[in-house]
């Protein structure tokens, strides 16, 4: 019991430390997506791959990791040989945002993960498993479902904050058990603002999203078209 005391304290001073450390105006500034931080880390990615013959300085993920989480930036490669420090708002500085590249193929482009996403999902997926098993509630695509949160012990429906609109996401389950947030609502608002669909991604049209964002569609499903031009999960 003493052990765990003196352990609770520590963690207690470490917590005070942290706002002594952090005040409010730095943390709040540690959630906004700065055009000049972005701006800064692009220029750095830029003259890395110039001067190493292609290479681009990402840390290295599995072969099968979702696209959109595939290539994340490793800083410790391009700091501070090409930049200052990372972004006050990066993960490695306490903020909340996790910079990654897409298009690394043919053109490198900074983006970045919310990652109060992630967070929010394993608060979910930790409810599942003390219930060992997860309630579905609707299928709603082709091994697609929602979840019946009230009996996971949540008075409300759970939520994320969409970084490309601003509306409030639901979550959706497969058959494996795997979480994700449903973009759709975004995905469909995207594409009625398009003056043509002729040019959307017919094999994921998430690509739709990336257009005038700094953000990426991370931990969610391929969507397709379907013969209403409406977007669909597409789990093939």
């Amino acid at each position: 019991m003493k052990r765990f005391s003196q352990a609770f304290v520590s963690m207690m001073v470490l917590v005070l430390l942290s706002g002594c450390l952090y005040p409010e105006e730095q943390l709040a500034q540690n959630q906004i997506p700065y055009e000049e931080q972005i701006e800064s880390v692009q220029a750095a990615i830029n003259q890395f791959k110039e001067e190493e013959n292609g290479l681009l300085p990402i840390k290295t993920k599995e072969h099968d990791t979702p696209v959109y989480r595939k290539y994340p930036i490793d800083f410790s490669k391009i700091v501070p040989r090409y930049m200052a420090s990372s972004p006050s708002n990066s993960f490695e500085k306490g903020g909340i945002f996790q910079y990654v590249l897409i298009d690394v193929e043919e053109n490198p482009t900074v983006k970045l993960i919310d990652l109060r996403i992630p967070e929010k999902i394993k608060e979910i997926q930790m409810r599942i498993r003390s219930q060992g098993y997860p309630p579905m509630k609707e299928l709603i695509g082709d091994n697609v479902y929602t979840l019946d949160f009230a009996k996971l012990g949540y008075k409300e429906d759970p939520f994320v904050v969409s970084p490309f609109s601003g509306v409030h996401l639901p979550f959706v389950i497969t058959g494996k058990g795997d979480l994700y947030v449903d973009y759709r609502q975004d995905i469909y608002m995207k594409l009625e603002d398009k003056m043509s669909i002729q040019t959307v991604n017919e094999e994921d049209i998430r690509s739709v999203l990336l257009e005038g964002s700094h953000f990426v569609p991370a931990y969610s499903l391929p969507y397709v078209l379907n013969e209403k031009n409406e977007p669909d999960f597409n789990l093939k």
